[in-house]
């Protein structure tokens, strides 16, 4: 396979000016997004050229306890970006959110580690670091569409909700519907490319794998793994989070303690 063939800035820099198609398409249809789009770019830029000289940093210095805190830093961002992005308030659910993330994601990328890539040592941060943001990253989406999902329907069904409770129902009962309903649209996205990847899509990680020259057999058994064990994260932290969480925002008397608030920014 050919060696991966580098991009310069300037191609990097004028490519970007591409943003103004879908700056024309917010103007032209007033979707007001104009100025979200300058700054996720900004932003994306910034970060990516941070990230991307301190991973090469971390891959050179590979010390566990400096990639396990760097691992606790990606769950904890995670959990404060889903609750961000589902209008929810930081404060009471970020811990309860943290923990589930993290019980997610350190079973499945043990396993991983392990049995499968089986790095050395154990905790490379090259496979680890990657491996850890793309699971991560993809459950992100997940969690963000199960707590939108539970908190609209405690909002727009409280009747069918309330009068559940009022006839004996225990509160997980009385929620179930929602509960169920919230993790089925969560999980559709992830079916749908699962079902039509290597027929309609070929995913990032497989494309950039091909692309540094590794043979397309390869990246295919990679990205066949990952896959797998994102769709695993994703329902396992999505349980976890329903789980945790439902303690916190419903009490033993049915009462919903915490409303979705599109103006919520704690």
């Amino acid at each position: 396979m050919d060696s991966v063939i580098d991009i310069g800035w300037l191609q990097v820099g004028l490519f970007s000016l591409i943003i103004l198609i879908p700056l024309y398409i917010s103007s032209h249809y007033h979707l007001l997004l104009g100025k979200d789009m300058i700054i996720a770019l900004i932003r994306m830029a910034l970060q990516l050229s941070l990230v991307g000289v301190y991973l090469e940093y971390l891959f050179n210095l590979n010390n566990f306890f400096v990639n396990t805190i760097w691992l606790i830093l990606i769950v904890f961002i995670g959990a404060s970006a889903i609750l961000s992005r589902a209008m929810l308030p930081r404060t009471r659910l970020i811990l309860p959110l943290f923990l589930a993330l993290i019980q997610g994601l350190i079973p499945v990328l043990l396993i991983l580690s392990i049995f499968v890539v089986q790095p050395v040592p154990l905790y490379n941060a090259q496979y680890m670091i990657p491996i850890a943001g793309m699971l991560m990253g993809n459950s992100l989406s997940g969690n963000i569409i199960v707590l939108q999902n539970l908190f609209t329907a405690f909002e727009e069904r409280k009747d069918e909700y309330e009068a559940a409770i009022s006839l004996g129902a225990s509160p997980r009962y009385a929620a179930r519907p929602f509960i169920t309903s919230a993790m089925q649209k969560a999980s559709a996205p992830v079916l749908a490319s699962m079902t039509t990847i290597g027929l309609v899509t070929l995913p990032g990680m497989m494309t950039g794998q091909i692309l540094g020259g590794t043979a397309p057999i390869i990246a295919i058994k990679y990205q066949f793994i990952i896959m797998v064990a994102i769709f695993v994260v994703l329902n396992l932290s999505m349980a976890f989070s329903i789980e945790y969480l439902f303690k916190v925002i419903v009490n033993k008397e049915g009462r919903v303690l915490i409303r979705f608030n599109n103006k919520s920014k704690k």
